[in-house]
């Protein structure tokens, strides 16, 4: 386990490769000790310090859904992130690339509470009762420390990769549709570059909504109404770069859309 000063020195490193869009260096390079425990306590430092400043939580990203990702990060369950006010985007947007390293995008499901979520024992029926809807939503990823060789402590120090979401589409109620079926086809200037159906995420969308809640549990957190939770991709991170135009085509749900600029 890491010392309190070095998961500080850690935090406020990261906020400045926010600030400057420059990198850090790999911490499991550094810190060849670092646990995962480590990296969400430098992960809950990061957010603290972003709310002082005037940032406002409003919901969670869930990672690391898919069978395949688990497989190749060598972790057994998800990993989680804060989704910030100034992150949540409308489609149709204009993104600024400059803002972001390394940014890509995936296909998800975002699901927003009317009621609090709490564990130990949220299970997904916990979680549809207290849905309001679900939206389609597309997330950016971001990259505050360096890409290749990063492992799962390096993901989860870096607020899970969040960048920003774009929602859109139609929100639906969570008894409206068969959630595990949704699909969506994900368009990159007009060229069709990933598909998915929504089971594709721990099998059912909502399933990690409720490990959330109970994972966050320990810390005396939990889910609250009007969060917005970003549910998982089903889809692999499509890369984009500047002039690039985004288009997710949910079908009976709709669309949603962003350019690159």
């Amino acid at each position: 386990m890491l010392d309190p000063a070095t998961i500080e020195a850690i935090a406020d490193e990261l906020l400045e490769a926010g600030r400057s869009r420059v990198p850090v260096p790999l911490l499991t390079a550094r810190h060849p000790d670092m646990t995962v425990e480590d990296s969400y306590a430098v992960q809950r430092l990061w957010r603290q310090r972003n709310e002082d400043a005037g940032r406002r939580l409003v919901g969670r990203k869930i990672g690391l859904t898919s069978r395949a990702m688990q497989a190749a990060t060598g972790i057994t369950e998800p990993d989680y992130g804060a989704i910030f006010d100034d992150m949540v985007l409308e489609t149709g947007c204009s993104v600024e690339w400059s803002r972001y390293s390394h940014p890509r995008v995936e296909v998800e499901l975002a699901f927003v509470l009317k009621d609090d979520l709490s564990g130990p024992g949220c299970t997904i029926f916990d979680v549809l009762n207290a849905t309001d809807y679900v939206v389609p939503a597309l997330e950016i990823l971001d990259s505050r420390i360096e890409m290749e060789g990063r492992t799962i402590v390096d993901t989860i120090s870096d607020n899970a990769a969040m960048g920003a979401m774009v929602v859109g589409g139609r929100p639906v109620r969570p008894d409206a549709v068969d959630l595990r079926w949704v699909s969506a086809i994900l368009y990159k200037n007009q060229v069709v570059e990933e598909t998915g159906v929504a089971a594709g995420v721990l099998d059912h969308p909502a399933a990690g909504v409720h490990w959330l809640a109970n994972k966050i549990a320990a810390h005396g957190d939990r889910l609250k109404a009007g969060d917005i939770i970003l549910a998982g991709s089903f889809t692999r991170p499509m890369w984009v770069y500047a002039g690039d135009t985004v288009h997710a085509d949910f079908g009976p749900l709709g669309a949603v859309t962003c350019q690159f600029v």
